[in-house]
């Protein structure tokens, strides 16, 4: 694997600057939505355009190019003709565009039913200056995002993904809350490895985890990063399943599906403590990032859930309701991984210490991982990754592929706190080498004859047996358990080591006595001597 991260972008860091440039005094919450509709009305347009073209072409042996069944057969969106891209760029400039890209969207969700109220339809209102909305126009309409070749290549896919990481960053807490970094979500990906069944995310955001695990089937389909049309085959050996509480963030989610051609039928809208939309789903896989500690959740009104198997979540903080709604909603051979604040490996408040003993009890902890600070835009928050598994024994893996080895009364701990480097001030990634050495450790463990023999690494990581987490009280902190990293020799005999360092504190002490006899002459000089 390469070490490319997210910051080793192209063209997309020149788009959003460009962008940027033309958001002006709106807040970027909306502006969010201006940008990534226009984005998404040209991919969908491109494909359209160059379809159309080709059926043109063909008029002659009967094609017509104004049959929407005609594209809708390779599964390309319809685009009716006030909603075609090179309509809307020659009226760019006249004060009705606004309205105009409002009919563009609303005609595009009448023909198309799956899209039927995903898109922003609020271009026509008065706040949203019609010249800056004109220019963005000309700046989209430079890119190809749809066509054939930009298609290979997801380039939408990578510039919605930069704008969706830079929105949350320039929103800060307020618009990071459905963003997970995408380093984050390739990590739980290739540690999950979803080949096959049924993925979940209850709390799904703008569906990161969804479109990592189809390009993760892509990306390993031929074992060399280029799966061919291993992305048709992705979709039809996974069926998605998803819930999200904000309304905006899920037609965000729906959007970003549908631009990689990923069935959205089953992301659900609403509150999944309240009104859990998939009430009878057994998941074979569940990728998570819930909000950390959220007080407002209701527990009140659901103090005797069935969800609540291993004990009543404290109403104050959502942290071990999601853990058991996720342990609810998994299949018999289903496996978890989920983001969670640090505190939720060790708090006893409330009764949390009471939850995590059962699920530890019950054996169903698998791996914790401790992760490295500054990974997320929306927080500050130390976080861990949690991997939960119904059945440890030996057996085959979710989704029916290679065996495990028996992994009952032991659970592994990963201290990832070191790793991933800064790419800026405030932000850390882990690039691919970091994702796969953390991955590759836990693929080891499990018994995957491919990821080689695991052992312990000082420092890192260690299998360690029930009774060893019951002496640390049910503390499931990597640090814990990982201890110290081995130190290198330096290959100085000790005696000779103790004479230097033992000459260097005699020459520090000895300075240090001059600076405290100059302080002292000053102080006296100054009339403060005793």
């Amino acid at each position: 694997m390469t070490g490319s991260t997210a910051a080793n972008v192209g063209y997309e860091a020149q788009l959003w600057q460009m962008a940027d440039a033309l958001r002006g005094s709106m807040d970027a919450a909306e502006y969010k939505h201006v940008c990534l509709g226009l984005l998404f009305l040209k991919y969908i347009s491109d494909a359209f355009e160059e379809k159309h073209a080709a059926l043109l072409a063909e008029q002659a042996q009967g094609a017509d190019p104004e049959d929407p069944d005609e594209y809708r057969a390779l599964s390309i969106f319809w685009v009716p003709p006030e909603a075609r891209w090179p309509h809307l760029k020659a009226q760019a400039r006249q004060s009705t565009i606004g309205q105009l890209v409002d009919d563009a969207m609303a005609g595009i969700e009448r023909d198309n039913p799956a899209l039927k109220g995903v898109l922003p339809k609020d271009y026509a209102r008065p706040a949203l200056d019609k010249q800056r909305l004109g220019q963005l126009i000309d700046m989209i309409s430079n890119i190809r995002v749809g066509d054939e070749a930009s298609r290979a290549k997801d380039v939408l896919g990578r510039v919605y993904e930069y704008f969706l990481s830079q929105f949350a960053s320039a929103e800060g807490k307020k618009g990071g809350e459905f963003y997970t970094p995408r380093c984050v979500v390739k990590l739980l990906v290739e540690m999950l490895e979803p080949y096959r069944g049924r993925v979940y995310d209850p709390c799904c955001g703008s569906s990161g985890m969804f479109v990592q695990s189809v390009e993760f089937i892509r990306a390993h389909a031929t074992g060399n990063g280029h799966g061919g049309n291993a992305g048709a085959k992705a979709r039809a050996d996974i069926s998605i399943y998803g819930q999200e509480s904000n309304y905006t963030t899920w037609r965000l989610a729906r959007m970003n599906l549908a631009i990689r051609g990923i069935d959205s039928g089953q992301i659900a809208q609403g509150d999944t403590f309240q009104n859990d939309r998939h009430p009878d789903l057994r998941a074979d896989f569940i990728l998570a990032n819930p909000p950390f500690n959220i007080s407002d959740w209701g527990g009140e009104r659901l103090r005797d859930d069935k969800r609540w198997h291993y004990g009543t979540p404290p109403p104050g903080n959502a942290n071990f309701a999601w853990v058991q709604h996720i342990v609810h909603h998994l299949a018999p051979a289903g496996v978890a991984g989920f983001v969670l604040a640090n505190g939720s490996m060790s708090s006893n408040q409330s009764g949390e210490g009471a939850i995590r003993r059962n699920l530890i009890e019950a054996d169903l902890v698998d791996c914790m991982v401790a992760l490295p600070g500054q990974l997320f835009y929306s927080t500050q928050i130390p976080a861990c990754l949690w991997f939960l598994a119904r059945d440890r024994r030996n057996g085959t893996r979710a989704g029916g592929a290679s065996r495990f080895r028996d992994r009952r009364g032991q659970v592994l701990f990963i201290d990832a706190r070191k790793l991933g480097p800064l790419v800026d001030r405030t932000h850390r990634e882990l690039p691919d080498e970091d994702i796969s050495r953390i991955a590759n450790t836990y693929h080891a463990w499990r018994g995957e004859k491919e990821a080689g023999e695991y052992a312990d690494v000082p420092g890192f990581c260690k299998s360690a047996q029930l009774d060893e987490v019951r002496k640390h009280g049910h503390v499931l902190t990597p640090g814990r358990y990982v201890g110290a990293e081995a130190q290198e020799d330096d290959g100085e005999p000790f005696e000779d080591k103790m004479k230097r360092l033992t000459a260097t504190l005699r020459a520090q002490q000895d300075e240090a006595a001059k600076l405290d006899a100059a302080i002292a002459a000053n102080l006296k000089e100054l009339g403060y001597g005793g």
